[in-house]
């Protein structure tokens, strides 16, 4: 991944972790429930929207590469690792 890329992601997940800070804030004032869920919603949505960014990365990047490289073992590695990502993500 190039560094322009992984600059922003990391600026991304930044501003996702402030999120986390903010709705910790609103917990420990005791905001309304409905507002905190709120940003816990969009949490989520920023979340998912980070993963999908970072996958479409590896898929292009990293498993291209296996592909391209014509290591057997190399190609098999990386659908292993999807396949062991998804498996994780269902239980």
């Amino acid at each position: 991944m190039d560094a322009e890329r992984r600059k922003s992601k990391v600026a991304r997940l930044n501003r996702i972790a402030g999120q986390v800070q903010g709705i910790s804030r609103m917990m420990a004032e005791d905001r309304y429930c409905i507002d905190i869920l709120h940003q816990i919603q969009a949490v989520r949505v920023a979340l998912s929207r980070a993963e999908n960014e970072i996958l479409r990365d590896h898929a292009t990047e990293c498993v291209a590469s296996a592909i391209a490289s014509g290591n057997a073992a190399d190609q098999k590695q990386k659908v292993d690792e999807l396949i062991n990502l998804f498996d994780r993500s269902k239980g």
